[in-house]
């Protein structure tokens, strides 16, 4: 992540993106065409685990699921810095784009006959796109690309790894994986610290914070999206029975509270904070880069739910089933709870806790219940959540959006 030192090379390097105070770079048509390849990529992920409902299967699709969104988090960091108006910028953008679509093909079969063309799609794009960044910090101050000496050789170690897990065992290949992953999750939270080459600062990153933060609010909306397209296509395969009926009104309520929850009110408070903020590199760190990959396994697992209340309505709710349909929810909470407290610098909001504590609740009684009633009762959870944090902040809301009509 590079220092502030990027900014003043701006000047002999071209691919950098154009600042202007008090204005935010726009999301491209390039990044939005980019993305498309991660909405497979979701809907991949969401279809490996309800063929799977194991615990090991679950362990495959989160390791699958975190590195999909690692890759993607960091190409959001990449073009937060660099202008995907140049042809440069797209040709990388373009690269990324085929090797995200390689890397979505394998990923129901990553831990069986498509463990390589994962693995080398991974690695390839992780490593590819930061000798590119060392590539167009080329005339820049050498803290700069200092910076991505230290994120190229964190990847590098991790795409050998990754490499070597590909060519173990099924059963070794999860743990080959898991420390990879594990070394690229770190390297953020220890500052990239290399020895000789020291580490990066947070207040050193020059952080563009009101793209970084549509960006990952667009990444919620391809979640989102994709938790429609499950309800849809589950819903039209269906008898139209009124169980049926009531799982995919319930869905879709559901997917509207989860929208309402996020995107009412939180994703403006996040954008402004992180815009505001003297220290934007530790919000994008920790608030957008970390915990916004629980608002989306969150949503994913919802889908996975939506998919099973409309598919099984009747069928009584056994241990996979109440993981996946009270689990989803419970992420999307904690994640959107953690965000909020992070970007506005405000205590857990107490609507997000009181949804979380009944869904834990409801562990014991949901024993017995059908999917379908389950998944309703779940619904109603976050419609609750969405109106008492709505009801509880309308002072805020209103002045949120007057000073935006200003």
């Amino acid at each position: 992540m590079p220092e502030t030192t990027v900014s003043a090379a701006s000047h002999s390097n071209n691919l950098l993106r154009p600042r202007q105070p008090g204005m935010h770079g726009k999301v491209t048509n390039i990044e939005l065409f980019f993305d498309l390849v991660f909405v497979y990529a979701v809907t991949q992920l969401s279809h490996t685990l309800l063929g799977d409902l194991s615990v090991l299967g679950a362990l495959h699709v989160l390791l699958l699921f975190l590195a999909v969104w690692w890759v993607w988090i960091f190409t959001g960091w990449i073009t937060n810095w660099l202008d995907p108006d140049r042809f440069a910028v797209r040709l990388l953008v373009l690269a990324l784009m085929f090797g995200g679509l390689l890397l979505s093909v394998a990923l129901p079969e990553a831990f069986d006959g498509h463990a390589m063309l994962f693995a080398v799609a991974y690695a390839s794009m992780q490593v590819g796109r930061s000798l590119f960044m060392v590539w167009a910090l080329r005339d820049s101050p050498p803290a700069a690309r200092l910076n991505f000496y230290r994120i190229t050789l964190w990847f590098a170690v991790a795409g050998v790894l990754w490499v070597v897990g590909s060519l173990a065992t099924s059963e070794a290949r999860l743990a080959w994986w898991a420390l990879a992953l594990g070394i690229e999750y770190l390297g953020p939270a220890a500052f990239f610290y290399v020895p000789g080459l020291g580490r990066s600062n947070t207040r050193e990153w020059d952080v563009e914070g009101g793209h970084l933060a549509e960006r990952c609010s667009l990444f919620v909306i391809i979640a989102l999206g994709e938790s429609v397209v499950v309800m849809g296509s589950t819903f039209a395969q269906s008898a139209r029975t009124a169980d049926v009926w009531l799982a995919f009104v319930s869905a879709f309520i559901g997917c509207v509270a989860m929208w309402w929850i996020y995107f009412d009110i939180g994703v403006e408070r996040g954008s402004r904070s992180i815009r505001e903020s003297d220290d934007p590199g530790r919000t994008a760190r920790l608030g957008y880069t970390y915990l916004h990959l629980l608002i989306v396994a969150g949503i994913v697992a919802c889908a996975v739910g939506d998919e099973l209340s409309l598919g099984h309505p009747h069928a009584i709710a056994g241990t996979a089933q109440i993981a996946v349909l009270l689990g989803g929810p419970a992420l999307y909470l904690l994640g959107n709870a953690l965000f909020k407290q992070t970007v506005n610098h405000t205590n857990l909001p107490l609507s997000h806790l009181a949804g979380l504590g009944v869904l834990v609740l409801l562990i014991w009684p949901a024993q017995a219940m059908s999917v379908a009633t389950l998944a309703a009762a779940t619904t109603v959870i976050l419609v609750v959540v969405a109106a008492w944090e709505t009801v509880s902040l309308r002072k805020l809301r209103r002045e949120l959006y007057s000073t935006d009509q200003e």
